[in-house]
């Protein structure tokens, strides 16, 4: 008899005694690789079977690049507003609330300040799972103040930029931190404290359009989608068919748009070693 038959059949069993594996175990990677969810993060969140780097929010950039994964949180409850009285499918200030209540955050990006490789230094990592990363005034705010901080105390920053792009339902509101954020930096430029940008998958829209590619260096995570509009409105505008890579970390550091791909785990010593360039001072090790 083979292994898998039965001898008895109409075997029924409690549902209070059925054994369910529990969620999260396991991870399944696009392209097919199946890797262990506890094996996944001791790899920095990418498949060792292929090396595909997996979505991570701020909460996992912060523990891998601030030194023993301790900081200090900046802004933690600043929150968005209604000014517009936005209404689409829901009403915007109903979705915050569930985007709050899903995720655990307060907005699309958290700042804060820690040890890295010994020294103080300033990041602001986006979250995609809050709305789609999408940048509205909170975003913009957060940002802004984060690079005050750098300014004030003499600290280089970094953000990490993971989203769809400007939040529609600010409208021009969400416009204007291009804008704001652009100026910040370029403050931060002016007093030579280094700000490096690190794109992620996915970068697009507005945050295309100004602080990720305002980088003293620019860098991304591999096979990162980054790019303005959707391929789809490129060809359609432009009326010719795009590279089969095009939108890609790897297709744009061969154009010129980024000047690093490195892998999550040579992130931390990576940045580091670009600070220390930048500020012409000892290698951390």
């Amino acid at each position: 008899m083979a292994w898998f038959k039965r001898k008895e059949k109409g075997i029924q069993t409690a549902t209070e005694n059925k054994k369910d594996v529990p969620k999260g175990l396991w991870y399944k990677s696009p392209t097919g690789k199946i890797i262990d969810a506890d094996e996944l993060a001791k790899n920095f969140y990418v498949s060792p079977e292929d090396d595909y780097h997996v979505r991570i929010g701020s909460n996992e950039y912060f523990s891998i690049l601030f030194d023993e994964g301790k900081y200090k949180e900046l802004d933690k409850n600043l929150t968005s507003k209604d000014p517009l009285g936005f209404e689409d499918t829901k009403k915007y200030v109903d979705r915050l609330k569930d985007a709050e209540a899903k995720t655990g955050l307060k907005d699309a990006v958290r700042t804060a300040v820690g040890k890295s490789f010994g020294k103080d230094l300033v990041i602001a990592a986006m979250d995609f799972k809050f709305i789609g990363g999408s940048m509205g005034s909170v975003v913009g705010e957060k940002i802004a103040r984060a690079a005050d901080y750098s300014l004030k105390n003499n600290v280089p920053l970094v953000i990490i930029s993971k989203s769809g792009g400007a939040r529609m339902m600010e409208a021009a509101l969400s416009l204007m931190q291009l804008a704001k954020t652009s100026a910040k930096l370029a403050q931060l430029a002016e007093a030579k404290i280094p700000y490096i940008s690190l794109c992620t998958d996915p970068t697009t829209g507005g945050t295309t359009a100004s602080f990720a590619m305002l980088g003293d260096i620019n860098i991304s995570e591999p096979g990162a989608l980054i790019g303005f509009a959707g391929p789809r409105v490129v060809r359609d505008t432009t009326g010719q068919e795009l590279p089969e890579d095009f939108q890609t970390a790897e297709f744009l550091k061969e154009h010129g748009f980024l000047d690093f791909i490195t892998h999550r785990k040579e992130l931390k010593k990576n940045i580091n070693l670009y600070i220390d360039l930048i500020l012409n001072q000892a290698i951390r090790n």
